[in-house]
């Protein structure tokens, strides 16, 4: 986008790197910041900071959290048999918020897929691979959609378990879940639906 001032163009092009932002939001959204109140401008700035200092990932879960653990892993009421595998952070915010969810959760950290270059070895498994060794765990629910990539980890996930632990029951939510779509954009009744009518692999 020519034309712009330096310091406007250089926020305009790390605003568009984001999710859903195009040339023209991403332009809107950095005048927006532009015509806010300095204090605002420098708070928003200042929280933007606090996310990447004052979050970590969970040594247990690998979700992101403000205190290791989490608070889901801290909590003493929570199933310990039972373990929700999500592909990322967005999909454990949309299991929890049904509330039909009482066990725990591990977060892979995305999803397998070759074709861009997205293998095993940068997903959070030997991590998953721990807590099963521990010997607590007696199912694993696999909730991560039903795109290509979903079916990939699932895929691989299932021949894991089946291999290194073979009493862990792997199961993954009901297909009620549309083709193509993905678990932190199913609404909660359509994920507590799945969930209850889970399916064993």
């Amino acid at each position: 986008m020519g034309g712009l001032p330096e310091p406007l163009q250089d926020l305009v092009e790390r605003l568009g790197e984001l999710p859903g932002f195009g040339p023209k939001s991403a332009l809107r959204a950095a005048l927006a910041l532009l015509r806010m109140p300095r204090e605002r401008a420098e708070a928003l700035g200042g929280s933007i900071l606090d996310l990447r200092r004052k979050l970590t990932f969970c040594s247990c879960c690998r979700a992101l959290a403000a205190c290791d653990p989490c608070p889901i892993c801290a909590d003493p009421d929570r199933e310990d048999e039972v373990i929700c595998l999500v592909g990322d952070l967005d999909s454990l915010i949309s299991m929890e918020e049904g509330g039909f969810f009482h066990g725990r959760y591990h977060v892979l950290g995305g999803l397998l897929a070759p074709l861009d270059g997205v293998d095993a070895s940068q997903l959070e498994i030997e991590p998953l691979r721990a807590r099963l060794a521990k010997g607590l765990v007696r199912e694993l629910v696999l909730a991560f959609g039903a795109t290509l990539e979903a079916e990939a980890t699932a895929s691989h996930v299932k021949n894991l378990v089946a291999r290194e632990f073979p009493e862990v029951a792997v199961s993954r939510l009901a297909q009620g879940i549309p083709l193509g779509a993905e678990v932190k954009h199913m609404d909660h009744e359509t994920l507590r639906q799945s969930l209850v009518h889970r399916q064993k692999l």
